[in-house]
């Protein structure tokens, strides 16, 4: 700085600079002083521009220092910029002439200490209840014996070796790794896009879409674990379509994934065990199955069996049953054969007594004859025409019913009257007739059945 003030003040104890001259002075002085720097200090103002770029302020109980993040930088961040967040960053001073302001342009950013972490943690924790996201009602059920098991995980660790050989171990199935970064700069993003890219698997691969996600870490710090508290990683896992199974820390740790994930392990290795079940177990227990059914058949076809016994002790024997039949049918047929033999014996006699006797035969005929004679002329004296011969006649009403009394003829309209040589119509005018009758004081109780 001195150097530039005697080369441009020539000796003059005021030398003459432009605005832009000392802006340009200040901003190499400042950017050279304070190429790399580290600070501490609370968020506040955090705003996130259209542009992708973060502007906030960062503050102490004395004073205000004003910082930007890049779009490209903010998005390797393991934290987000939140207000009231205490961090320590990494960056650089330099000054904006525009305003005659200095700023820090941030480059790395971390929670400062594990308190700052657990108030952001507890933060959004009741942010996402409140929200929803860890409601018992979104939750999937695991499969009981999935075929394929999609894993994301570092490619490179115990993680993925504790997995697969527990699954071996106990009903080998097949696994997909998608390998991950699982702490550090970016590891939240490309966490969530693992899960998105296994739910879309079908689409974009060869392979079919697993039966059950496992998202696994080991343990270690806050920190180290805080990507698995990211809110992309947690709408991922919440979006999911296939059921999710976390596995991050020991059983101890406890992140905002636990809480969204359709299941919880306490670690990777029983993450494998939620995962599919033991083939020796169920081997048991399918053979224990298999040999209750067995006895259960055998006992209930020997009940069966004793009970068709028990029937068949009351039931007679068939054979017997069958030769009294056979016996009794024989006995018929005997009986019907004597029988006709005495019939046609019978008949042969009367042909026999006919042929010798033949005036006997003209006697019978003769006989049946005035019978019948006889039968006739009574039928005759009895039938419709001779009664009606006799003088008596038949009434009918007009439904074609023969009128028997008096209380019948009343309630007919019209009547058919048979003779002997024809038969006439009259109509029924007895009510008018005895109305007339009353009027003239019961002079007459004749009624006429002819209307003329």
């Amino acid at each position: 700085m001195e150097d530039w003030f005697k080369q441009n003040t020539q000796g003059n104890l005021e030398p003459e600079l432009t605005v832009s001259e000392i802006s340009a002075v200040i901003k190499k002085c400042v950017e050279t002083t304070f190429a790399r720097v580290r600070v501490r200090g609370e968020i506040f103002g955090a705003k996130r521009a259209d542009s992708g770029h973060w502007y906030l302020s960062l503050k102490d109980e004395n004073a205000v220092l004003s910082a930007v993040i890049w779009r490209g930088v903010a998005l390797n961040f393991a934290i987000k910029p939140e207000d009231g967040l205490e961090v320590v960053v990494t960056g650089k001073i330099t000054t904006f002439a525009g305003k005659s302001s200095y700023q820090l342009v941030i480059e790395q950013m971390e929670a400062a200490g594990v308190g700052a972490l657990l108030k952001l943690l507890e933060e959004r924790k009741q942010a996402f209840a409140k929200e929803g996201l860890f409601d018992i009602a979104h939750k999937k059920n695991i499969p009981f014996l999935p075929k394929t098991i999609g894993v994301i995980t570092s490619a490179s660790g115990a993680v993925i070796r504790d997995i697969i050989h527990r699954v071996r171990d106990r009903f080998p199935s097949h696994i997909l790794l998608i390998p991950t970064p699982v702490q550090g700069e970016g590891s939240a993003v490309k966490i969530a896009q693992a899960i998105k890219d296994f739910n879309r698997l079908d689409e974009i691969s060869s392979f079919s879409k697993p039966d059950v996600l496992i998202v696994a870490r080991g343990g270690g710090s806050l920190e180290d674990l805080w990507p698995f508290n990211e809110e992309c990683v947690v709408r991922a896992v919440y979006d999911s379509n296939i059921p999710v199974i976390s596995a991050v820390g020991h059983e101890t740790d406890t992140m905002l994934i636990d809480y969204v994930a359709d299941k919880r392990a306490p670690t990777p290795t029983g993450a494998a065990e939620f995962a599919v079940p033991v083939r020796s177990e169920l081997q048991i227990r399918v053979n224990n199955l298999e040999q209750r059914l067995k006895n259960n058949m055998l006992r209930y076809f020997s009940e069966r069996q004793n009970f068709l016994i028990a029937l068949a002790r009351g039931i007679p024997n068939l054979t017997q049953i069958l030769q009294e039949a056979v016996q009794k049918f024989d006995t018929r047929v005997e009986r019907v054969n004597l029988a006709f033999r005495n019939l046609l014996k019978d008949k042969a006699s009367q042909i026999a007594l006919c042929r010798l006797q033949p005036l006997s035969v003209k006697k019978i005929i003769e006989k049946n004859q005035d019978y019948l004679k006889h039968l006739w002329a009574v039928m005759s004296s009895v039938s419709v025409g001779s009664v009606l011969a006799r003088g008596f006649a038949w009434v009918k009403d007009e439904k074609g019913q023969t009128v028997y009394n008096a209380k019948q003829a009343a309630s007919a309209k019209e009547f058919v009257i048979n003779f002997a040589d024809g038969q006439a119509n009259a109509i029924n005018i007895a009510p008018q007739h005895n109305k007339r009758t009353k009027d003239k004081n019961n002079e007459t109780n004749q009624i006429s059945l002819f209307d003329l």
